[in-house]
């Protein structure tokens, strides 16, 4: 997969240049975030833009967004994803999970809040 004469970065090597897990990496590949090519060893080998693609994949998920998420962001995972202007598509999702979030949140409180009643009976 590497072009023009770049030297292939190896799954290994992108999980320790990107704090990712080779699993994580494989299950990013399998969404489609992320692809490879093969060495004719079998080995999975990235080109070097991988490298600043799966750094910002893991933005967007230490975010709070979800894989399915990140899809809308795929036009923009090359760049540099915290710099750039988010598109219209890209704050709806984003506005969309914290409503999902705040949900979660309101119905754990309650859900606390009445075990919290229940222990002081």
């Amino acid at each position: 997969m590497a072009a023009g004469g770049d030297v292939p970065v190896w799954i290994g090597e992108l999980a320790e240049r990107t704090g990712a897990t080779t699993r994580a990496l494989r299950h990013y590949e399998q969404s489609g975030l992320i692809s490879s090519g093969r060495a004719p060893n079998g080995y999975r080998e990235y080109d070097e833009g991988a490298v600043a693609r799966v750094r910002n994949i893991r933005y967007l998920l230490g975010a709070g967004l979800t894989l399915d998420d990140v899809q809308v962001f795929v036009p923009c995972l090359d760049g540099d994803v915290a710099a750039g202007p988010p598109s219209p598509k890209a704050l709806a999702v984003a506005r969309e999970r914290l409503a999902v979030l705040d949900r979660r949140i309101a119905a754990q409180t309650a859900l606390r809040d009445r075990l919290a009643a229940t222990l002081n009976r």
